[in-house]
């Protein structure tokens, strides 16, 4: 390949070493896994899929069944994966939009910074109870994918705490 793998085709090229998969297959197992802590978009997924197919990463087959048409890695999409995976990970850059807007808190009215934060709580703990629920199967079947989901649970928890915290919950 004559460029360096990003992160999204390296994930994708991950998953497909899994099993082969179409690519609405590959969005949904993304969402489903990575993407509790990457994001990616269906139409990034289609684009990337035709960039690793060009380099000779992985093999795009005939369509199938409502058009589908199943992606399977090459030897040269493995070897690429591998040496992208086995690479220092480089920085992780928060983005978290709650954090932002109370950053700037003071250009809020109060109730509706309020209200954004218990929302926010009612989606943090409905994650942390997913993520709890499928802790079990996780450490199972899949040691590392239930090491990631660990480290979720333990951001979630944070999270929730953080937000109890905050001066302006307790007020009605």
């Amino acid at each position: 390949m004559s460029r360096e793998l990003n992160a999204t085709a390296a994930s994708l090229l991950g998953l497909l070493a899994r099993q082969p998969m179409s690519g609405w297959e590959l969005y949904a197992s993304f969402e489903r896994t990575i993407g509790h802590f990457w994001s990616l978009t269906r139409s990034q997924v289609y684009r990337e899929l035709q960039t690793l197919a060009d380099a000779g990463l992985i093999e795009i087959g005939s369509s199938g069944a409502r058009d589908r048409r199943t992606c399977a890695i090459t030897p040269a999409g493995r070897e690429a994966f591998g040496a992208w995976i086995s690479r220092m990970p480089g920085e992780e850059h928060i983005r978290f939009p709650l954090l932002l807007t109370t950053f700037f808190g003071e250009a809020v009215p109060r109730e509706v910074l309020r209200d954004a934060c218990r929302a926010h709580r009612v989606t943090h703990a409905e994650r942390l109870a997913g993520y709890e629920a499928g802790l079990a199967e996780a450490r199972a079947h899949a040691p590392f994918p239930a090491l990631a989901l660990e480290f979720g649970i333990r951001y979630e928890r944070t999270v929730l705490e953080w937000i109890d915290a905050l001066p302006w919950m307790s007020e009605e």
